[in-house]
């Protein structure tokens, strides 16, 4: 059985030549939308967060109980990104995770698509008093 040398989470995403690769690059652009979107909207501690690895704690923290997991991919995978989120926001210990999704055709962050569990949005609404 060969063995692949495991990988720093700051390599993650670099060709050989050590240059990110342009899936890398396109997810971290839509993360900085998403974060300056978010601070332009009162909530000014929002930042990216650097890789974790296997313990990934999502790629947006600094809005109180709430991870951000972002995707800005053309196949649409809710339901694993979701499971991801999850896990994440457990890695984060955070109250809620949120799947921010990049909308074809939009580049405001407002028209993004967030996504979270139903459970989970009723739970946020009843903090925050409804």
């Amino acid at each position: 059985m060969v063995r692949r040398k495991q990988m720093e989470p700051s390599q993650v995403g670099r060709t050989k030549g050590g240059a990110v690769s342009a899936s890398r690059r396109k997810g971290t652009n839509f993360e900085t939308l998403v974060v300056r979107w978010l601070k332009d909207n009162d909530f000014p501690y929002a930042e990216r967060r650097a890789l974790h690895g296997a313990l990934d704690k999502g790629d947006i923290t600094g809005c109180g109980p709430l991870v951000f997991e972002c995707k800005a991919k053309k196949a649409h995978d809710f339901s694993g990104w979701l499971k991801e989120t999850e896990q994440e926001r457990k890695n984060a210990e955070a109250d809620f995770g949120v799947l921010v999704v990049k909308r074809t055709g939009y580049g405001d962050g407002a028209d993004q698509y967030a996504v979270m569990r139903l459970e989970d949005m009723v739970k946020l609404l009843k903090q925050v008093g409804y």
